[in-house]
Protein backbone atom coordinates (compact mmCIF):
# COMPACT_ATOMS: atom_id res chain seq x y z
CA UNK A 1 0.00 0.00 0.00
CA UNK A 2 2.79 2.40 -0.81
CA UNK A 3 1.45 5.91 -1.23
CA UNK A 4 2.95 8.36 -3.69
CA UNK A 5 1.66 11.78 -4.56
CA UNK A 6 2.58 13.52 -7.81
CA UNK A 7 2.91 17.29 -7.86
CA UNK A 8 3.32 19.30 -11.04
CA UNK A 9 6.14 21.78 -10.58
CA UNK A 10 6.06 23.64 -13.92
CA UNK A 11 3.34 24.62 -16.40
CA UNK A 12 2.41 22.47 -19.36
CA UNK A 13 4.59 22.69 -22.44
CA UNK A 14 3.80 25.90 -24.32
CA UNK A 15 4.86 27.58 -27.53
CA UNK A 16 6.25 31.12 -27.66
CA UNK A 17 7.27 33.29 -30.64
CA UNK A 18 10.88 34.31 -31.24
CA UNK A 19 11.94 37.56 -32.90
CA UNK A 20 11.64 37.16 -36.68
CA UNK A 21 8.72 34.78 -36.48
CA UNK A 22 10.39 31.59 -35.27
CA UNK A 23 8.81 29.40 -32.63
CA UNK A 24 10.28 28.05 -29.41
CA UNK A 25 8.71 25.31 -27.33
CA UNK A 26 8.97 25.45 -23.56
CA UNK A 27 10.24 22.26 -21.92
CA UNK A 28 7.47 19.83 -20.96
CA UNK A 29 6.27 19.99 -17.37
CA UNK A 30 7.89 17.59 -14.97
CA UNK A 31 6.29 15.78 -12.05
CA UNK A 32 7.99 15.75 -8.66
CA UNK A 33 7.05 12.68 -6.66
CA UNK A 34 6.33 13.43 -3.01
CA UNK A 35 6.86 10.40 -0.81
CA UNK A 36 4.20 9.82 1.81
CA UNK A 37 5.74 9.37 5.23
CA UNK A 38 4.38 5.84 5.54
CA UNK A 39 5.56 4.48 2.19
CA UNK A 40 8.24 2.11 3.58
CA UNK A 41 6.03 0.55 6.24
CA UNK A 42 2.54 1.08 4.78
CA UNK A 43 1.34 -2.52 4.84
CA UNK A 44 2.72 -3.15 8.32
CA UNK A 45 1.19 0.07 9.67
CA UNK A 46 -2.24 -0.90 8.36
CA UNK A 47 -1.91 -4.40 9.79
CA UNK A 48 -0.81 -3.09 13.20
CA UNK A 49 -3.65 -0.56 13.39
CA UNK A 50 -6.20 -3.24 12.48
CA UNK A 51 -4.80 -5.58 15.12
CA UNK A 52 -5.12 -2.94 17.85
CA UNK A 53 -8.60 -2.03 16.60
CA UNK A 54 -9.92 -5.59 16.82
CA UNK A 55 -13.42 -6.47 18.05
CA UNK A 56 -13.91 -6.61 21.81
CA UNK A 57 -10.44 -5.31 22.60
CA UNK A 58 -8.81 -2.02 23.56
CA UNK A 59 -5.64 -0.49 24.96
CA UNK A 60 -4.16 -0.64 28.46
CA UNK A 61 -2.30 2.65 28.99
CA UNK A 62 0.54 2.28 31.51
CA UNK A 63 2.78 4.99 30.09
CA UNK A 64 2.81 7.21 33.16
CA UNK A 65 6.11 8.96 33.72
CA UNK A 66 8.20 7.76 36.65
CA UNK A 67 7.07 10.79 38.63
CA UNK A 68 3.38 10.07 38.03
CA UNK A 69 3.85 6.37 38.67
CA UNK A 70 5.46 7.42 41.94
CA UNK A 71 2.28 9.26 42.94
CA UNK A 72 0.26 6.12 42.27
CA UNK A 73 2.64 4.03 44.35
CA UNK A 74 2.61 6.62 47.14
CA UNK A 75 -1.19 6.28 47.34
CA UNK A 76 -0.67 2.72 48.63
CA UNK A 77 2.37 3.52 50.76
CA UNK A 78 5.17 2.45 48.41
CA UNK A 79 8.36 4.31 47.60
CA UNK A 80 8.98 5.40 44.02
CA UNK A 81 11.79 3.01 43.16
CA UNK A 82 12.51 1.11 39.94
CA UNK A 83 11.97 -2.16 41.79
CA UNK A 84 8.46 -1.12 42.88
CA UNK A 85 7.59 0.26 39.44
CA UNK A 86 8.77 -2.99 37.87
CA UNK A 87 6.74 -5.06 40.34
CA UNK A 88 3.56 -3.15 39.55
CA UNK A 89 4.05 -3.29 35.79
CA UNK A 90 4.90 -6.99 36.01
CA UNK A 91 1.61 -7.55 37.82
CA UNK A 92 -0.25 -5.88 34.95
CA UNK A 93 1.64 -7.29 31.98
CA UNK A 94 1.77 -10.92 33.15
CA UNK A 95 -1.96 -11.21 33.85
CA UNK A 96 -3.09 -14.48 32.26
CA UNK A 97 -5.94 -14.04 29.79
CA UNK A 98 -5.40 -10.30 29.36
CA UNK A 99 -5.05 -10.61 25.60
CA UNK A 100 -8.69 -11.63 25.29
CA UNK A 101 -9.69 -8.06 26.14
CA UNK A 102 -6.55 -5.99 25.52
CA UNK A 103 -5.02 -5.52 22.06
CA UNK A 104 -2.27 -3.02 22.89
CA UNK A 105 -0.35 -1.68 25.87
CA UNK A 106 1.26 1.77 25.91
CA UNK A 107 4.52 1.65 27.84
CA UNK A 108 6.85 4.24 29.31
CA UNK A 109 10.42 4.02 27.98
CA UNK A 110 11.68 2.40 31.19
CA UNK A 111 9.08 -0.38 30.88
CA UNK A 112 9.85 -1.05 27.20
CA UNK A 113 13.36 -2.13 28.20
CA UNK A 114 12.45 -3.93 31.45
CA UNK A 115 12.00 -7.64 32.09
CA UNK A 116 10.17 -9.70 34.69
CA UNK A 117 12.00 -10.88 37.78
CA UNK A 118 12.42 -14.19 35.90
CA UNK A 119 14.22 -12.41 33.07
CA UNK A 120 11.48 -12.40 30.42
CA UNK A 121 11.16 -9.12 28.51
CA UNK A 122 7.89 -7.31 29.10
CA UNK A 123 7.62 -6.88 25.32
CA UNK A 124 7.67 -10.67 24.95
CA UNK A 125 5.05 -11.08 27.70
CA UNK A 126 2.76 -8.90 25.61
CA UNK A 127 3.50 -10.57 22.30
CA UNK A 128 2.76 -14.00 23.79
CA UNK A 129 -0.81 -12.78 24.40
CA UNK A 130 -1.16 -11.11 20.98
CA UNK A 131 -0.95 -7.67 22.60
CA UNK A 132 0.87 -5.01 20.58
CA UNK A 133 3.57 -3.14 22.53
CA UNK A 134 3.32 0.64 22.27
CA UNK A 135 5.50 3.47 23.52
CA UNK A 136 5.02 7.02 24.78
CA UNK A 137 7.31 9.24 22.68
CA UNK A 138 6.52 12.83 23.67
CA UNK A 139 8.64 14.72 26.20
CA UNK A 140 5.81 16.34 28.13
CA UNK A 141 4.03 19.67 28.29
CA UNK A 142 5.67 23.06 28.74
CA UNK A 143 4.22 26.60 28.78
CA UNK A 144 3.38 28.02 25.33
CA UNK A 145 4.76 31.58 25.03
CA UNK A 146 2.27 34.06 23.61
CA UNK A 147 -0.75 32.02 24.69
CA UNK A 148 -3.36 32.33 27.42
CA UNK A 149 -1.47 30.27 30.03
CA UNK A 150 -1.65 27.27 27.70
CA UNK A 151 0.79 24.45 26.95
CA UNK A 152 2.50 22.80 24.04
CA UNK A 153 4.03 19.34 23.78
CA UNK A 154 7.76 18.98 23.25
CA UNK A 155 9.71 16.05 21.85
CA UNK A 156 10.10 16.44 18.07
CA UNK A 157 13.88 16.88 18.35
CA UNK A 158 15.46 13.46 18.00
CA UNK A 159 12.08 11.78 17.56
CA UNK A 160 13.03 9.88 14.41
CA UNK A 161 16.02 8.19 16.02
CA UNK A 162 14.04 7.39 19.17
CA UNK A 163 11.24 5.82 17.13
CA UNK A 164 13.75 3.74 15.19
CA UNK A 165 15.23 2.41 18.44
CA UNK A 166 11.80 1.71 19.93
CA UNK A 167 10.87 -0.25 16.79
CA UNK A 168 14.02 -2.37 17.20
CA UNK A 169 13.02 -3.04 20.81
CA UNK A 170 9.64 -4.37 19.68
CA UNK A 171 7.28 -1.39 19.87
CA UNK A 172 4.81 -1.17 17.01
CA UNK A 173 2.76 1.89 17.87
CA UNK A 174 3.39 5.20 19.59
CA UNK A 175 1.57 7.81 21.62
CA UNK A 176 1.94 11.59 21.74
CA UNK A 177 -0.32 13.50 24.13
CA UNK A 178 -0.97 17.20 23.92
CA UNK A 179 -3.76 19.09 25.65
CA UNK A 180 -6.30 21.81 24.96
CA UNK A 181 -7.88 23.80 27.79
CA UNK A 182 -11.37 25.25 27.33
CA UNK A 183 -11.15 27.62 30.35
CA UNK A 184 -8.00 29.10 28.76
CA UNK A 185 -9.77 29.81 25.47
CA UNK A 186 -8.52 27.81 23.77
CA UNK A 187 -6.45 30.28 21.76
CA UNK A 188 -5.97 29.83 18.02
CA UNK A 189 -2.24 29.62 18.68
CA UNK A 190 -2.62 26.71 21.11
CA UNK A 191 -4.94 24.78 18.79
CA UNK A 192 -2.64 25.24 15.80
CA UNK A 193 0.43 24.27 17.82
CA UNK A 194 -1.31 21.14 19.11
CA UNK A 195 -2.47 20.11 15.64
CA UNK A 196 0.84 20.79 13.89
CA UNK A 197 2.87 19.01 16.57
CA UNK A 198 0.63 15.94 16.37
CA UNK A 199 0.90 15.87 12.58
CA UNK A 200 4.70 16.12 12.55
CA UNK A 201 4.96 13.40 15.19
CA UNK A 202 2.54 11.17 13.25
CA UNK A 203 4.54 11.48 10.03
CA UNK A 204 7.83 10.77 11.81
CA UNK A 205 6.40 7.78 13.69
CA UNK A 206 5.00 6.23 10.50
CA UNK A 207 8.30 6.81 8.72
CA UNK A 208 9.90 4.58 11.36
CA UNK A 209 7.30 1.82 11.40
CA UNK A 210 5.19 2.93 14.39
CA UNK A 211 1.44 3.48 14.19
CA UNK A 212 0.86 6.91 15.77
CA UNK A 213 -1.89 7.40 18.32
CA UNK A 214 -3.08 10.97 17.77
CA UNK A 215 -4.19 12.46 21.09
CA UNK A 216 -5.23 16.08 21.51
CA UNK A 217 -6.82 15.75 24.96
CA UNK A 218 -9.51 18.33 25.62
CA UNK A 219 -9.27 18.63 29.37
CA UNK A 220 -12.29 18.13 31.61
CA UNK A 221 -11.38 21.23 33.63
CA UNK A 222 -14.06 23.94 33.61
CA UNK A 223 -17.74 24.60 34.21
CA UNK A 224 -18.77 24.79 30.55
CA UNK A 225 -21.75 22.99 29.01
CA UNK A 226 -21.46 19.97 26.73
CA UNK A 227 -22.29 22.14 23.70
CA UNK A 228 -19.15 24.21 24.30
CA UNK A 229 -17.04 21.04 24.45
CA UNK A 230 -18.54 19.92 21.13
CA UNK A 231 -17.69 23.27 19.55
CA UNK A 232 -14.08 23.14 20.70
CA UNK A 233 -13.65 19.47 19.81
CA UNK A 234 -14.85 20.08 16.25
CA UNK A 235 -12.41 22.96 15.87
CA UNK A 236 -9.48 20.99 17.25
CA UNK A 237 -10.06 17.86 15.15
CA UNK A 238 -10.64 19.95 12.03
CA UNK A 239 -7.16 21.44 12.39
CA UNK A 240 -5.60 18.11 13.33
CA UNK A 241 -6.80 16.42 10.15
CA UNK A 242 -5.86 19.42 8.03
CA UNK A 243 -2.25 19.17 9.18
CA UNK A 244 -2.21 15.35 9.10
CA UNK A 245 -3.11 15.61 5.42
CA UNK A 246 -0.51 18.31 4.82
CA UNK A 247 2.12 15.99 6.29
CA UNK A 248 1.07 13.08 4.04
CA UNK A 249 0.11 10.90 6.99
CA UNK A 250 -1.47 7.57 6.04
CA UNK A 251 -4.93 7.68 7.64
CA UNK A 252 -5.32 3.88 7.48
CA UNK A 253 -2.20 3.61 9.64
CA UNK A 254 -3.16 5.83 12.58
CA UNK A 255 -5.32 5.52 15.69
CA UNK A 256 -7.07 8.35 17.50
CA UNK A 257 -7.28 8.87 21.25
CA UNK A 258 -9.88 11.60 21.74
CA UNK A 259 -11.61 12.89 24.81
CA UNK A 260 -15.29 12.09 25.04
CA UNK A 261 -17.51 15.12 24.54
CA UNK A 262 -18.73 15.83 28.07
CA UNK A 263 -19.61 18.91 30.11
CA UNK A 264 -16.79 20.46 32.13
CA UNK A 265 -16.10 18.60 35.36
CA UNK A 266 -17.42 21.55 37.38
CA UNK A 267 -20.59 22.03 35.33
CA UNK A 268 -23.70 22.02 37.49
CA UNK A 269 -25.47 19.35 35.45
CA UNK A 270 -23.99 15.94 34.61
CA UNK A 271 -24.71 14.42 31.22
CA UNK A 272 -26.14 10.95 30.71
CA UNK A 273 -24.17 8.30 28.79
CA UNK A 274 -26.69 8.67 25.98
CA UNK A 275 -26.10 12.45 25.73
CA UNK A 276 -22.34 11.99 25.83
CA UNK A 277 -22.54 9.34 23.12
CA UNK A 278 -24.75 11.55 20.93
CA UNK A 279 -22.46 14.58 21.13
CA UNK A 280 -19.26 12.56 20.80
CA UNK A 281 -20.40 10.58 17.77
CA UNK A 282 -21.72 13.77 16.17
CA UNK A 283 -18.27 15.31 16.46
CA UNK A 284 -16.52 12.21 15.13
CA UNK A 285 -18.83 11.83 12.13
CA UNK A 286 -18.28 15.47 11.21
CA UNK A 287 -14.50 15.37 11.49
CA UNK A 288 -13.00 11.85 11.25
CA UNK A 289 -12.67 10.08 7.88
CA UNK A 290 -13.87 6.47 7.78
CA UNK A 291 -10.38 5.48 6.58
CA UNK A 292 -9.21 5.78 10.20
CA UNK A 293 -9.43 2.26 11.67
CA UNK A 294 -9.83 2.96 15.37
CA UNK A 295 -11.07 5.50 17.92
CA UNK A 296 -9.55 4.60 21.31
CA UNK A 297 -11.05 6.92 23.92
CA UNK A 298 -9.20 8.24 26.94
CA UNK A 299 -11.03 8.25 30.25
CA UNK A 300 -9.71 11.62 31.43
CA UNK A 301 -10.61 11.30 35.10
CA UNK A 302 -14.03 9.71 34.73
CA UNK A 303 -14.81 6.94 37.18
CA UNK A 304 -14.20 3.40 36.02
CA UNK A 305 -17.93 2.80 35.61
CA UNK A 306 -18.61 6.15 33.91
CA UNK A 307 -15.94 5.54 31.29
CA UNK A 308 -17.34 2.09 30.58
CA UNK A 309 -20.99 3.17 30.45
CA UNK A 310 -20.17 6.01 28.07
CA UNK A 311 -18.22 3.72 25.77
CA UNK A 312 -21.06 1.22 25.79
CA UNK A 313 -23.55 3.93 24.79
CA UNK A 314 -21.41 4.76 21.75
CA UNK A 315 -21.53 1.17 20.54
CA UNK A 316 -25.27 0.68 20.40
CA UNK A 317 -25.24 1.17 16.63
CA UNK A 318 -22.58 0.40 14.00
CA UNK A 319 -19.88 3.05 13.57
CA UNK A 320 -17.55 3.73 10.62
CA UNK A 321 -14.56 3.02 12.88
CA UNK A 322 -13.73 0.64 15.73
CA UNK A 323 -14.83 2.59 18.82
CA UNK A 324 -12.97 1.39 21.88
CA UNK A 325 -10.84 2.42 24.86
CA UNK A 326 -7.32 3.41 25.80
CA UNK A 327 -7.68 3.74 29.56
CA UNK A 328 -5.13 4.26 32.29
CA UNK A 329 -6.78 5.14 35.59
CA UNK A 330 -10.12 3.65 34.50
CA UNK A 331 -8.42 0.24 34.19
CA UNK A 332 -5.88 0.51 37.00
CA UNK A 333 -7.57 2.20 39.94
CA UNK A 334 -9.19 -0.92 41.40
CA UNK A 335 -6.09 -2.96 40.60
CA UNK A 336 -3.77 -0.69 42.54
CA UNK A 337 -6.04 -0.57 45.58
CA UNK A 338 -6.40 -4.34 45.58
CA UNK A 339 -2.65 -4.94 45.29
CA UNK A 340 -1.46 -2.57 48.04
CA UNK A 341 2.11 -3.53 47.16
CA UNK A 342 1.78 -6.97 48.78
CA UNK A 343 2.94 -10.13 46.95
CA UNK A 344 0.06 -12.13 48.43
CA UNK A 345 -2.40 -9.74 46.70
CA UNK A 346 -1.01 -10.08 43.18
CA UNK A 347 -3.48 -12.74 42.08
CA UNK A 348 -6.46 -10.77 43.41
CA UNK A 349 -5.18 -7.60 41.74
CA UNK A 350 -4.83 -9.40 38.41
CA UNK A 351 -8.40 -10.63 38.73
CA UNK A 352 -9.47 -7.01 39.33
CA UNK A 353 -7.69 -6.01 36.12
CA UNK A 354 -9.50 -8.73 34.19
CA UNK A 355 -12.84 -7.56 35.60
CA UNK A 356 -12.26 -4.02 34.32
CA UNK A 357 -10.81 -5.20 31.02
CA UNK A 358 -13.75 -7.52 30.41
CA UNK A 359 -16.25 -4.78 31.30
CA UNK A 360 -14.73 -2.49 28.69
CA UNK A 361 -14.53 -5.32 26.18
CA UNK A 362 -18.27 -5.77 26.59
CA UNK A 363 -18.73 -2.01 26.22
CA UNK A 364 -16.81 -2.06 22.95
CA UNK A 365 -19.28 -4.68 21.76
CA UNK A 366 -22.24 -2.67 23.13
CA UNK A 367 -23.16 -5.36 25.68
CA UNK A 368 -22.13 -3.84 29.03
CA UNK A 369 -24.88 -3.46 31.66
CA UNK A 370 -23.08 -2.07 34.72
CA UNK A 371 -24.59 -4.70 36.98
CA UNK A 372 -22.58 -5.81 40.00
CA UNK A 373 -20.09 -2.93 39.93
CA UNK A 374 -18.53 -1.94 43.25
CA UNK A 375 -18.91 1.47 44.86
CA UNK A 376 -15.16 1.98 44.45
CA UNK A 377 -15.47 1.60 40.67
CA UNK A 378 -18.10 4.35 40.65
CA UNK A 379 -15.88 6.96 42.28
CA UNK A 380 -14.74 9.79 40.02
CA UNK A 381 -11.02 10.32 39.49
CA UNK A 382 -10.96 13.84 38.08
CA UNK A 383 -8.07 15.97 39.31
CA UNK A 384 -7.91 19.63 38.31
CA UNK A 385 -4.75 20.33 36.35
CA UNK A 386 -3.82 16.64 36.26
CA UNK A 387 -0.43 15.87 34.69
CA UNK A 388 1.10 12.62 33.47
Amino acid sequence: MAMLTAKLTSPAATTSWLPGGGRRSAPPRRATVIRAAAVSYADELVSTAKSVASPGRGILAIDESNATCGKRLASIGLDNTEVNRQAYRQLLLTTAGLGEYISGAILFEETLYQSTTDGKKFVDCLKDQNIMPGIKVDKGLVPLPGSNNESWCQGLDGLASRCAEYYKQGARFAKWRTVVSIPCGPSALAVKEAAWGLARYAAIAQDNGLVPIVEPEILLDGDHAIERTLEVAEKVWSEVFFYLAQNNVLFEGILLKPSMVTPGAEHKQKATPEAIAKHTLTMLRRRVPPAVPGIMFLSGGQSEVEATLNLNAMNQEPNPWHVSFSYARALQNSVLKTWQGRPENVEAAQKALLVRAKANSLAQLGRYTGEGESDEAKKGMFQKGYTY
